[in-house]
Parts: structure tokens; C-alpha cells; sequence
């Protein structure tokens, strides 16, 4: 089943207008005739988009359009039909801009991810528990020392975000935890956004809150050591989701990557489409594509410079309670579908959340992504499918640390594998191949 190939001219960045197939018949163009303002760099024979180094020129689209078959956003169901001002975009080249490039190059290298450990003390609490320890600070920073300290843990790791307790925490011979990172040659980020809050005239939906005072909260961590930054949106399927939610999530990830960037920290874009729903694979295609379609349209708004950013998208699966499974190659054939849509080769990195999958399946989906090639380093921003191992491993007793770092080991070493696209799923155990989903999960 071929998914259907829709575009909305009006939203959509105007790199992804050479990438789609025509739709079914010329009666889904669109009739009206609008002046979209465009970045367009010739290069040979081909058409090549700079948002950063290409000149405006004015292009009318209407019936005649070249690009066939294309269906204006603003035919899209429950989407406004405004269409955006028209406008010079001016792309900041502030004095950071050469470091958040090479610190995007260097999380985005060949055979290396990112290591997530950034939940909140109260889920950190949570995975504690499940091994019979007390959710204290004395057991959080043993917790995250083991993970941190692993030796070769930076051969295949190549970032790591931690919460704002880990960037000041030290470990117990008074080494920062930032400095750990370092002697490895891994990136440290930090977590900025300040969780979800329910949004108001939704669907029972939820917006991220966390923009006030992200400026001066950004500036000290860069002045910890952080060189990236995280910020973790969510939409629900099952809840619409609603127009407002979509944009509401845009928004606040096109501001906080503006802000990021500022402050010398490359952010990561997360809008986690959450695998709760029995809705299809397909469905899932058709909000994604909305997201992103939304999401790079204020990205662009805010003058964020796409070289300096990394994305951390959900890959798109069918619904947790869909009767029916998908296989990690029909996975890559519709994630890779909608990246290549939506998500222009400027972007450094695609770093994705494992979002509840198996440990093993987690690493096979992203093997099956790396059989061929992309425009953009595809590869890992994991936290259970990299940490449920290690916890079983480690129990909480001292006599464990070493044979937990093995574990954290084999499995950065599997996942790095995939990314190079030589994972084999040969030998894994009976726990890596249990799923981690939990409906309503929160971070």
C-alpha cells in the first residue's frame, strides 16, 4: 500500500515540493492563486534549497504549478487556511555559529548515538524502584556514575543529555560528571523544558512549558559544559490530534531552538508522537508529516539555523494497540518516507527515541533505516532500550557496576552496529526482545 502524497505549499518548506510523488488526480490542486516567497539555488541540472544562501525569487501557485498533483495545507481538515506573511527571513549567524555546526558533526558521527538520561528525579524514582532501591540523590548520582563512567562507553556513544541535577552532580572522587563526558569525547546536553502541562481548548491534549527564563537558564549551562540541549514536546493521535496542539508543539520547539542556538547549545527537536492508540501505520505517516510540515515552517519563522540543530523524531509505527504489527523493514520504508518529505539535508542528524520498544526491536528498526543511504545521519537518542539492562544488571549492589557497564556496553555496541547498518539480533536475550510500552508514559 502506497501512502498518499499530499503537501501543503503554504506550510511546508519549499525543499520538500522536488521530493514528492503527484497525487491521485488534478482535482486535488489548488485552485487559488497565492505568492509563496521561496529560497531557490540552482546547482547543475538539479534543484537545491538554501534557506541559508539563496536569493527570493516570487513563484505563483495555482493550477499551472509545476508541482502536480500537490494539495495546499490549507485543504487539509481542521487546518487554517491563512497563508504566511510575506517576508524576508534572516538566518542568525551569530557568534556561535561555527560551534553549534561542529558540535552537530560531532554527535552526528558515524557509529555513534546519544545515551538519554534525563528524566526527572521522579522517574529516575521510578526505575530505582524497580530494582528496590529509595528514590534519594545518593542513589541517583550512583545510578548515573555507572552509566557515565563506563570505560569505551565514547566509542559508541557520542552525546549524552543528563537533568539539570546530573550537569552539577559530581562523582564520589569529586570528577564532574561533565567532565566524564569529556575525557570520552561525548557531547554533554542537558534537558531544558520544564515538562507537560494540560492546553487549554484542546482535546485533552498538552502544551510543553519552559520558555520563561530559558535564556539565562541556557547561558549557565553552557557555562556547566553543555553544548546541547533537549526539549521534549508530545502529540496524541488518539486525541486528534487538534490543530491547536500541532502548532501549539511547533511553536514552542521553533522558540526554543531560536533560544538554544543563542546561547551556544544545538537543540534537539522532539516531537514525540506517542505510540499510544490502535490507530495504522498509515494514520501515523499522515501526523507526522503534519507535525514536521508545521514544525519546520516556525523553525524557519525563528530564523533557526538548520545546520545547527538535530532532530529526534518517533519512528512510524502503528498504534501500541493495532491488531496488526509492523516489520522493521515496513518501518524504515514509511519513517524514511516521511523524513524525506519533510526534513531538509541540512539537517546534521536524525537521532530517534526508542519511545516503549523493545531493546532489540529499537535497535533492528534503526538497523533496517541504515540499509541504504540517507541525506542525514540516521542513528540513536535512547533511554530504556539503552538503560533497561544495565538496571537489571546492576540491582543497586556495589559488586555489580562492572557487569552492568558490560551491559550498557553490548548494547551501545548493538545499536551502533545498526547504525552502520551491520546489527545482527543473533544471540540476544529473551529481555531485550520485551517491549517497554506504557500507556500515558511520562518523562
Amino acid at each position: 500500500m502506497t501512502p498518499t502524497n499530499y503537501i501543503w505549499l503554504c506550510r511546508t518548506p519549499p525543499w520538500c515540493c522536488y521530493t514528492y510523488n503527484p497525487c491521485n488526480s488534478p482535482a486535488d490542486l489548488t485552485r487559488t492563486t497565492t505568492t509563496y516567497n521561496l529560497f531557490i539555488l540552482f546547482v547543475s541540472t538539479h534543484v537545491q534549497i538554501s534557506m541559508a544562501t539563496a536569493s527570493f525569487i516570487n513563484l505563483k501557485a495555482s493550477s499551472s504549478s509545476p508541482w502536480i498533483g500537490q494539495r495546499s495545507f490549507n485543504q487539509r481538515p481542521g487546518f487554517s487556511s491563512r497563508s504566511p506573511a510575506a517576508r524576508v527571513s534572516v538566518i542568525r549567524a551569530g557568534s556561535y555559529s561555527e560551534e553549534l555546526v561542529k558540535t552537530a558533526k560531532t554527535i552526528a558521527s558515524p557509529g555513534r548515538g546519544i545515551l538519554a538520561i534525563d528524566e526527572s528525579n521522579a522517574t529516575c524514582g521510578k526505575r530505582l524502584a524497580s530494582i528496590g532501591l529509595d528514590n534519594t540523590e545518593v542513589n541517583r548520582q550512583a545510578y548515573r556514575q555507572l552509566l557515565l563512567t563506563t570505560p569505551g562507553l565514547g566509542q559508541y556513544i557520542s552525546g549524552s543529555i543528563l537533568f539539570e541535577e546530573t550537569l552539577f552532580q559530581s562523582t564520589t572522587d569529586g570528577k564532574t560528571m561533565v567532565d566524564c563526558l569529556r575525557e570520552q569525547n561525548i557531547v554533554p546536553g542537558i534537558k531544558v523544558d520544564k515538562g507537560l502541562v494540560p492546553l487549554p481548548g484542546s482535546n485533552n491534549e498538552s502544551w510543553c512549558q519552559g520558555l520563561d527564563g530559558l535564556a539565562s537558564r541556557s547561558a549557565e549551562y553552557y557555562k556547566q559544559g553543555a553544548r546541547f540541549a533537549k526539549w521534549r514536546t508530545v502529540v496524541s493521535i488518539p486525541c486528534g490530534p487538534s490543530a491547536l496542539a500541532v502548532k501549539e508543539a511547533a511553536w514552542g520547539l521553533a522558540r526554543y531552538a531560536a533560544i538554544s542556538q543563542d546561547n551556544g547549545l544545538v537543540p534537539i527537536v522532539e516531537p514525540e508522537i506517542l505510540l499510544d492508540g490502535d490507530h495504522s501505520i498509515d494514520t501515523t505517516l499522515d501526523v507526522a508529516e503534519r507535525v514536521w510540515a508545521e514544525v519546520f515552517y516556525y523553525l524557519a519563522e525563528n530564523n533557526v539555523m538548520f545546520e545547527g540543530i538535530l532532530l529526534k523524531p518517533s519512528m512510524v509505527t502503528p498504534g501500541a494497540d493495532h491488531k496488526e504489527k509492523a516489520d522493521p523493514e515496513t518501518i524504515a520504508k514509511y519513517t524514511l518516507t516521511m523524513l524525506k518529505r519533510r526534513v531538509p539535508p541540512a539537517v546534521p542528524g536524525i537521532m530517534f527515541l526508542s519511545g516503549g520498544q523493545s531493546e532489540m526491536e529499537a535497535t533492528l528498526n534503526l538497523h533496517a533505516m541504515n540499509q541504504s543511504p540517507n541525506p542525514w545521519h540516521v542513528s540513536f537518542s535512547y533511554a530504556r532500550a539503552l538503560q533497561n539492562s544495565v538496571l537489571k544488571a546492576w540491582q543497586g549492589r556495589p559488586e555489580n557496576v562492572e557487569a552492568a557497564q558490560k551491559a550498557l556496553l553490548a548494547r551501545a555496541k548493538a545499536n551502533s552496529l545498526a547504525q552502520l547498518g551491520k546489527y545482527s539480533a543473533e544471540g540476544e536475550s529473551d529481555d531485550a526482545k520485551k517491549g517497554m510500552f506504557v500507556k500515558g508514559y511520562t518523562y
